[in-house]
C-alpha cells in the first residue's frame, strides 16, 4: 500500500521524485490551481502559458510532465487537470479532486515519492485528494514478474513498474486533528477498496469459495470480527437449497461466511449480504463464448462486503454491522442444477430453476433470509447481478431498488457524495407475476426486458417483513475492462464499498435522513 504523510513544508523545498499541481480549465486557457503559487513563481509566473503551449488545457484528468526550473527541488511538475474553473466563492468538487490526484498518481508509477500540491480548502478535501491518490496509486503485479525456468536455472524475468511508494500532501496540517483524521480515514477506506480489488482479480483457480472463506476468516480475526463458516455439509443439512443448488455442479464447494462485527455503544445494526460467485460459467445454462473471459469478477459483491466490515472495524465505528458472503462456483458438470429443477431455498420457499445463469439471485435469497433472522435495522445486498442493469445504465453506474422510498433516497445521495454513480431504480409490481411458476412457489426467472428489476423482486422476496432493505446491482462499475481513468484501474473497482462505509458512518450518528 503506498504511504500517504501530510506536510506543511513548501512545494520549493520539498525534496521528492515528482511535484503534482493542479490547473483548471479557464475561459482563455489553463488557469493555475490553489496550492501550485510557489511552483508558478519558479517558473516566473508563466506556468499557465508553458502548458497552454503544450497543448494543456486543463480538463479532468489531463496529465502534462514538465522539466522543473530552478528553485524547486524535484526534477519533474506533473500538471494534473482538474476540470472547469469552479464559480466565485467556490471550491473545486471532492470528485473532481478526487480523479486528479488518481491520474496523477496513475502517471507517477515507478516513482518513489511524489508531493502533491492541489487546493485543500478543508478536510474534506483532504480527504478527497488523499483517497484519489492512494486509489490511483493501485496496481495488481501479482502474477507479473515471477521467475522463468531456464536450461541452466531459473532467472528473473522483468516486472512492471511498481506503484507510486509515497504521496506527500502539500498544505494538510499533520497536527491538525479534523485534517489527520480524514488522512486517516481515507487510508482506511482506500485500503480496503484496494482489498476488494485484489480480490476481484485474483484468478479464480486460486480463489475459489473455501479460499475466500479462509481469507475472510483470517482477516476479520486480526480485526477482532467475530467469523463463522459454514461448509458444504452445514449447509446442506441447514436446508440452503439456493447456495447448495448453485455449487453442486463444481468441485470446489460452497460455502457461507459470517463475519460480525460489535460496538459497545452501537444502536443500529446493519446487514450487508454480498453475492460471492468465485466463477460464473453459467452452469448448465451456459454462457456464450466472450462472456466468460472476465467472470472471475462476479464475486465482486462479496468482496465489497467483507472489504467495507473490515474499514468499518478499523475505524471504530460505533454501529453493528454483520457482513454475510455467499460464496459459490457455479460450473457445469454431471451433478449441476439443470434447468427445470426445483430448489427449496432455506426460507422453505420452492424456486423452479428455468436459467442457471440466473444463480446469484439463489445464493443471495438464502443468505438474506438468514440475515433477516437477527432482525437488523436494515439490509443492503450488493451483486453483480445482471447484465439488463449494465444495458440500462452503462458501465460506470449501479441501480439501486428498494422497499423503502427514502432508504433508496439516502443511499443514492451517500453514492454520490463519495463518488459513486448510482442511480435509483423502481420495482413494479407488474413484474412480479411474471416469475409465476406452475411447479413451485416462485421462478428464478421472468420477462427479458427490465430483467435488472425482475432480479430486484425475486430478492425482496427473501427479506424478512418488516425490514428496510436495498439491493445494490453493482454489474457495471464492479469489472473495468477499457483504459485506466482518474483512481479507476482496468479490472476489479472495488465498486459499492465506499458507499456501504458512509453509509455506516451515517448510521452511526443517526445521520442516515
Amino acid at each position: 500500500m503506498t504511504a500517504l504523510t501530510l506536510s506543511t513544508a513548501g512545494a520549493a523545498t520539498l525534496r521528492a521524485d515528482a511535484l503534482v499541481v493542479g490547473v483548471a480549465k479557464g475561459p482563455k486557457g489553463p488557469v493555475v490551481a490553489a496550492g501550485a503559487e510557489a511552483v508558478d513563481k519558479a517558473y516566473d509566473g508563466k506556468l499557465a502559458a508553458v502548458l497552454d503551449a503544450l497543448g494543456a488545457s486543463g480538463a479532468e484528468g489531463e496529465t502534462t510532465k514538465l522539466p522543473a526550473p530552478d528553485g524547486l527541488k524535484v526534477p519533474v511538475v506533473l500538471a494534473v487537470g482538474l476540470g472547469s474553473v469552479p464559480d466565485k466563492d467556490e471550491a473545486f468538487d471532492e470528485e473532481a479532486l478526487r480523479r486528479a490526484a488518481g491520474a496523477a498518481a496513475r502517471a507517477l508509477h515507478g516513482s518513489k515519492k511524489a508531493a502533491f500540491a492541489l487546493p485543500l480548502e478543508d478536510a474534506s478535501a483532504v480527504t478527497a485528494v488523499a483517497e484519489g491518490a492512494l486509489l490511483g496509486a493501485y496496481a495488481f503485479t501479482v502474477y507479473q514478474g515471477g521467475e522463468k525456468k531456464t536450461g541452466k536455472g531459473a532467472e528473473k524475468n522483468g516486472g512492471p513498474k511498481q506503484p507510486l511508494a509515497e504521496v506527500v500532501l502539500l498544505g494538510a496540517k499533520p497536527r491538525d486533528k479534523e485534517h489527520k483524521a480524514a488522512a486517516e480515514r481515507a487510508t482506511v477506506v482506500a485500503t480496503e477498496v484496494n482489498v476488494a480489488r485484489d480480490l476481484i482479480n485474483t484468478p479464480p483457480n486460486d480463489l475459489t469459495p473455501e479460499s475466500f472463506a479462509a481469507v475472510a476468516s483470517a482477516t476479520a480475526k486480526e480485526h477482532g470480527i467475530k467469523v463463522q463458516v459454514l461448509d458444504e455439509k452445514a449447509l446442506a443439512k441447514g436446508g440452503y437449497g439456493g447456495i447448495m443448488g448453485v455449487g453442486k455442479g463444481s468441485e470446489n464447494p460452497p460455502r457461507l461466511v459470517k463475519i460480525a462485527y460489535t460496538h459497545p455503544d452501537a444502536e443500529k445494526h446493519l446487514a450487508f449480504v454480498g453475492k460471492g460467485i468465485t466463477y460464473d460459467s453459467g452452469g448448465i445454462s451456459l454462457k456464450p463464448a466472450g462472456h466468460n473471459e472476465t467472470m472471475k469478477c462476479d464475486m465482486a459483491g462479496a468482496a465489497a462486503v467483507f472489504s467495507s466490515v473490515v474499514a468499518v472495524a478499523k475505524l471504530g465505528l460505533p454501529v453493528n454491522v454483520t457482513g454475510w458472503l455467499a460464496l459459490a462456483e457455479n460450473m457445469p458438470s454431471g451433478s449441476a442444477t439443470k434447468p427445470g429443477d426445483v430448489l427449496r431455498m432455506y426460507s422453505g420457499k420452492t424456486v423452479e430453476v428455468l436459467n442457471t445463469d440466473a444463480e446469484g439471485r439463489l445464493v443471495l435469497g438464502d443468505a438474506l433470509t438468514k440475515a433477516s433472522e437477527e432482525n437488523p435495522d436494515a439490509i443492503v445486498d450488493v451483486a453483480t447481478l445482471t447484465g439488463a442493469m449494465v444495458l440500462a445504465l452503462g458501465d460506470r453506474t449501479f441501480g439501486i431498488m428498494a422497499n423503502d422510498d427514502a432508504f433508496r433516497t439516502s443511499i443514492h445521495e451517500i453514492a454520490e457524495e463519495v463518488g459513486e454513480a448510482s442511480w435509483p431504480m423502481p420495482l413494479p409490481e407488474d413484474l412480479r407475476k411474471t416469475m409465476d411458476s406452475p411447479t413451485a412457489d416462485i421462478a428464478n426467472m421472468g420477462v427479458r426486458m427490465g430483467g435488472g428489476l425482475v432480479a430486484g423482486l425475486f430478492l425482496q422476496e427473501f427479506v424478512g417483513e418488516g425490514i428496510t432493505w436495498a439491493h445494490l446491482d453493482i454489474a457495471g462499475p464492479a469489472f473495468h475492462e477499457g483504459a485506466p481513468y482518474g483512481y479507476t484501474p482496468k479490472g476489479g473497482t472495488g465498486s459499492a464499498v465506499r458507499t456501504l462505509v458512509r453509509l455506516a458512518e451515517r448510521t452511526a450518528t443517526g445521520d442516515l435522513g
